[in-house]
Formats: structure tokens, C-alpha cells, sequence
């Protein structure tokens, strides 16, 4: 088994920064991909950001320069830092591992992020 745990959300005003941590563990040799994906309220999950481990960065549609992902397969741990945070930028968070040897894929228990005055 993978585990991930994620660190970094909260309440956050528009236009400010926040950065969102998730470091993996366990069985971290079947790690194929991190990243993020996010859950807004009455949405589908959708992609964020996610990282193989040949380097390879997949973005969600949305993404315009504001989220960066650092970190990666190789360090066992992924985060992602959002700029200019928008109230839509509202959800909760996951971090995400795609895995191989057997395939499957596993997720943090999410971190929630408010972005409100």
C-alpha cells in the first residue's frame, strides 16, 4: 500500500498564495505518478497538476499559470503552489499516486482550501 498524506490547506483571502504538501510512504517503489486533483462543492473531481517518474506533467484544463507542482516520484513527495488564489479556487484537495507493479492508484484524504475574504 501507498499513503499519502497531504499538509498545507485553510482559509486563505483572494489574491493570496498557499501551498499544499503530501508526502508518500509504504510501498513508495510502485509510485508511477503524484499530483493533485481538487473537488469543489456540487463538482466532479477534477486534474490538477500530476508528475511521472521519468518527469512527464500532465495540467487540468483550468490551469493557467497559477499552480505549480514541485517535487516528484523520486523524492516521494509532491506539492503544489497556488497563486493569485481565486473564491473559485475553493475545494478540497487531493493528492493523487498512480501505481504500477500492480497497477491500481491511491489518494490523501484531502486537505480542504477556502479562499474568501
Amino acid at each position: 500500500q501507498v499513503h499519502l498524506v497531504e499538509s498545507g490547506g485553510g482559509l486563505v483571502q483572494p489574491g493570496r498564495s498557499l501551498r499544499l504538501s503530501c508526502a508518500a510512504s509504504g510501498d513508495i517503489y510502485r509510485l508511477y505518478a503524484l499530483g493533485w486533483y481538487r473537488q469543489a462543492p456540487g463538482k466532479e473531481r477534477e486534474l490538477v497538476a500530476t508528475i511521472t517518474s521519468g518527469g512527464s506533467r500532465k495540467y487540468g484544463d483550468f490551469v493557467k499559470g497559477r499552480f505549480t507542482l514541485s517535487g516528484g516520484v523520486s523524492q516521494n513527495t509532491v506539492a503544489l503552489q497556488i497563486d493569485g488564489l481565486k473564491p473559485e479556487d475553493t475545494a478540497v484537495y487531493y493528492c493523487y499516486a498512480d501505481l504500477y507493479n500492480p497497477t491500481g492508484e491511491s489518494w490523501g484524504q484531502g486537505t480542504q482550501v477556502t479562499v474568501s475574504t
